[in-house]
């Protein structure tokens, strides 16, 4: 029995190790990815290995198997949707190559296992998605805002010229000219507009916008009719954003009514295919008297030979809704939510969309569950499967 309960613990405490410890890089964004498994599940496993080895390699194998089926069973039920294939190879391959590099230490194969342990390191800095870059060809996009997307505002660490972490990501497809007057729109030579929360626009200046957009301009309009992003200006300073939306003549021009009051301060939104994004008080339109809000969040409407698409919000290009760690906006790992790369679709370009999220509080507490059922019946059955294990060592050394 005390045998049993020995084999049990050594396969069973493994697996909830890696689970855990690849959590807490979980919780920081929200995403049910593999990869976030891979560091805990190298170093770890490469530790087994290296204890393990005089057990053979059934008992290295399910070890390695069993904190892979244990995060990858939490990530597909979390997300309600089967992770990656790439990113479940990846990791399986990690927890292998780390379990045998490690029993390869303890031996006559040690350069051998040093460079399996050289390869997880290789995978784990190669695999994941790599930090964005920008591409040859970039369109232009004009943006016209009063938020502070191009400089630093008084009392937020920098002032003067810098770019907002939203913009970084949308230089890397857009060559991107910020407009104080809709009248540079076609001297400026682009063919896509980002209007996010503008200043109020004379007559002529929406008429510019309007002539722009019936050439065969692509517009993507936020307007938000209650606006949170934060500022150290005061209120009624010229400089701050206006904390209502002022393009309602243009919009009822173009045929949108807003419909109702602005929805629950701040929601994760997932769309159809699953992406996500987070939205703050957005407010719900009418597009000539019907609802058909395009991927279930956004209007679009033909104007001309242009094209319109309008969200109700601001705020979810405000980094605090969409990015870990504002200083490194490049890195998809550490988004929150697929906000730029949905807007960098709404623009016309592309950017890599396959992040799969954690749903809602049951769901990532059911997946908890199931993931330590598993944990623990897998490493029931290895221990019974392995009984023999220590047997056949006694017997060979008693040989």
């Amino acid at each position: 029995m005390k045998a049993g309960l020995g084999r049990f613990l050594r396969l069973w405490l493994p697996m909830l190790a890696v689970l855990f410890l690849g959590l807490q890089r979980a919780w920081l964004t929200g995403q049910a990815d593999p990869w976030d498994w891979g560091m805990p599940a190298a170093i770890l496993l490469a530790g087994m290995g290296l204890w393990l080895a005089p057990r053979g390699w059934p008992s290295l194998t399910w070890v390695a198997m069993g904190s892979v089926g244990t995060a990858l069973i939490f990530c597909t039920l979390a997300a309600l949707r089967a992770p990656g294939a790439l990113a479940s190879l990846g990791l399986a391959t990690i927890a292998l190559l780390a379990v045998l590099g490690g029993a390869a230490l303890r031996g006559p194969w040690r350069p051998v296992g040093a460079i399996l342990l050289l390869l997880t390191a290789l995978l784990l800095w190669r695999g994941p998605v790599q930090p964005l870059i920008p591409v040859a060809d970039r369109p232009k996009l004009a943006v016209i805002t009063a938020l502070p997307l191009f400089w630093g505002e008084p009392g937020k660490g920098a002032t003067g010229p810098i770019d907002a972490p939203i913009i970084t990501v949308l230089r890397t497809r857009f060559d991107i000219r910020p407009l104080d007057d809709p009248a540079q729109l076609v001297a400026s030579g682009a063919r896509s507009l980002l209007l996010a929360q503008p200043r109020a626009l004379t007559p002529a200046q929406l008429v510019a916008i309007d002539q722009w957009v019936r050439a065969g301009g692509r517009i993507l309009v936020l307007a938000d009719p209650l606006l949170r992003w934060p500022s150290a200006l005061p209120p009624g300073d010229r400089r701050r954003a206006p904390s209502i939306s002022l393009l309602g003549p243009l919009l009822a021009h173009w045929g949108f009514q807003p419909d109702g009051t602005p929805e629950s301060p701040e929601i994760r939104h997932f769309m159809p295919d699953g992406g996500l994004v987070t939205l703050s008080a957005v407010q719900p339109f009418l597009m000539d008297g019907d609802r058909g809000p395009h991927d279930g969040l956004v209007l679009r409407k033909r104007i001309g030979r242009g094209e319109v698409l309008l969200l109700g919000d601001a705020d979810l290009i405000d980094d605090r809704l969409w990015l870990a760690d504002p200083a490194r906006p490049l890195d998809p790992r550490l988004w929150v939510a697929d906000t730029p790369a949905r807007v960098t679709h709404w623009l016309g370009s592309d950017l890599p969309d396959q992040r799969h999220w954690m749903r809602s509080a049951p769901d990532v507490t059911r997946a908890l569950r199931w993931a330590l059922i598993a944990a623990t019946g897998f490493a029931i059955l290895g221990a019974i499967a392995l009984a023999r294990e220590p047997n056949r060592q006694g017997i060979r050394n008693k040989s």
